[in-house]
């Protein structure tokens, strides 16, 4: 594995990341921080936040990407909206992003689940705006239904890579599925800000990456996020390169200029990276 340049080498506090796995392990809780082994977990426990990750740690799809674990999931935790909501309570979140392991093994992909989960937020924690990381649910317009009634802040739903790379980073997924579920949630919901992302250095090319945010771009959506890929382990998808901040900066203002609402691009940035401050910037914008 290629050795990481100085700009994607983090630090961070051991005791701030050891307070808030205890209030997740007391709760019996996951954080896609720390299942997806996220770079920004310790400067997000430092400032007393997390995407949650609800329906369990188990994913039902083998991305070759994704560090989370696969194979069998357990019955969704009837107890799981609550103690999230208590959880955020407890760290005083007023942005909460709520993300999933994928569930093809339950006939709704876990929209009910979402939906309790955001109902249990607003009523425990008022005034907190919530964020929901979605899988695409197999693109069932009834499934994204129970999601969107809940009406999340933003639905945020990730097409990961250019199209051209679709099969052989994620097999089960689908490129035009992916991109459906943004059209369908914003031609649903207008009210409801829809944000994606994807990463580079897995070989894609500058065509293909100006292509990927048109396609994006079509189906309505407000919010973007470019980060770098880092590979887990050996066994996961190879790194084909890491991109320099200039060349992130440099996507960043394509995108802006091709008409997103916000752009977050930089080597670390991810899906739910300092999304409490994105919210925000695209608030005071419009």
């Amino acid at each position: 594995m290629q050795r990481k340049p100085e700009w994607l080498k983090v630090r961070f506090n051991q005791s701030a990341v050891r307070e808030v796995a205890e209030l997740m392990q007391g709760l019996n809780l996951n954080t896609v921080c720390k299942e997806a082994n996220c770079p920004n977990l310790g400067e997000c426990y430092l400032k007393h936040t997390a995407t949650f990750m609800i329906l369990g740690n188990i994913c039902t799809r083998n991305c070759r990407f994704c560090n989370v674990a696969t194979g069998r999931p357990l019955p969704p935790d009837p107890r799981e909206p609550e103690n999230v909501a208590r959880a955020a309570r407890k760290l005083g979140l007023r942005h909460v992003v709520v993300t999933c392991s994928t569930r093809d093994d339950l006939p709704d992909g876990g929209a009910e689940q979402f939906a309790r989960t955001v109902r249990a937020l607003r009523e425990t924690c008022p005034g907190v705006t919530v964020e929901t990381l979605i899988s695409d649910m197999k693109g069932d317009p009834g499934s994204l239904d129970i999601v969107l009634a809940a009406h999340p802040d933003v639905l945020n739903h990730n097409v990961e890579t250019v199209q051209e790379l679709q099969k052989a980073v994620r097999p089960q997924a689908s490129y035009e599925r992916s991109l459906g579920v943004l059209r369908y949630c914003k031609e649903k919901d207008p009210t409801i800000l829809t944000k994606t992302g994807f990463m580079v250095g897995l070989g894609e090319t500058e065509e293909q990456i100006d292509r990927l945010m048109d396609d994006i771009l079509a189906t309505g959506c407000d919010i973007l996020t470019i980060g770098q890929y880092l590979q887990p382990s050996p066994q996961h998808y190879p790194l084909a390169r890491y991109v320099t901040p200039d060349e992130f900066a440099h996507y960043k203002e394509l995108a802006l200029r091709k008409g997103f609402r916000h752009v977050a691009s930089a080597p670390l940035a991810r899906s739910s990276y300092k999304a409490w401050e994105v919210l925000e910037d695209v608030h005071d914008l419009y």
